[in-house]
């Protein structure tokens, strides 16, 4: 950890660098010990204002919080950049995961397994008149097909977007 901590209009006291110091060192515990931190502290009129930058991994994050108190802006610096740090952490744990499906995925197809369900789709399946599907379906550029219960025939049918991308299929069971 590399902090640099600068006050600007007044003179920094050992009690304020070494506060500053003990609360900047518990951010390692969310991205290690290898970040670059730097403090800049004044005093604007009654405010005394806190701003804390730190860079780790090709991220920088900063905060900048004003009070009547200098220990109490820091205090809130500190808050605001851990929960940052955690909103970028679980953004990249997301990520990560959902590049581990996509190649587990893929796998699957690199595998070559033939004759097997690989993949389960769940939907919910409503009342719907023939022309609603076709609407809802029309409207929905995400999916290629919808079930329903058809309200004329009460059976399930499925409606599907032809590849001309302009008409519809159905499926209607026979009996």
């Amino acid at each position: 950890m590399n902090l640099n901590i600068t006050g600007k209009d007044f003179d920094l006291t050992d009690s304020i660098k070494n506060y500053i110091e003990d609360k900047v060192s518990k951010i390692s515990k969310y991205i290690g010990d290898e970040f670059d931190a730097s403090a800049t502290l004044k005093i604007e009129g009654t405010e005394q204002v806190a701003e804390i930058r730190i860079t780790y991994s090709g991220e920088t994050i900063k905060a900048v919080t004003a009070s009547k108190d200098l220990y109490s802006s820091i205090d809130k610096d500190i808050d605001i950049l851990e929960g940052q740090i955690r909103k970028i952490k679980t953004k990249k744990d997301k990520q990560n995961m959902t590049d581990t499906i996509r190649f587990q995925e893929a796998q699957v197809d690199e595998d070559s397994v033939e004759g097997e369900i690989i993949k389960t789709i769940y939907y919910s399946i409503k009342p719907l008149t023939a022309e609603d599907a076709k609407l809802i379906l029309e409207g929905d550029a995400k999916n290629k097909f919808l079930p329903f219960i058809n309200v004329d025939t009460n059976k399930v049918n499925v409606i599907y977007k032809l590849k001309d991308g302009k008409n519809f299929g159905m499926l209607e069971p026979e009996a």
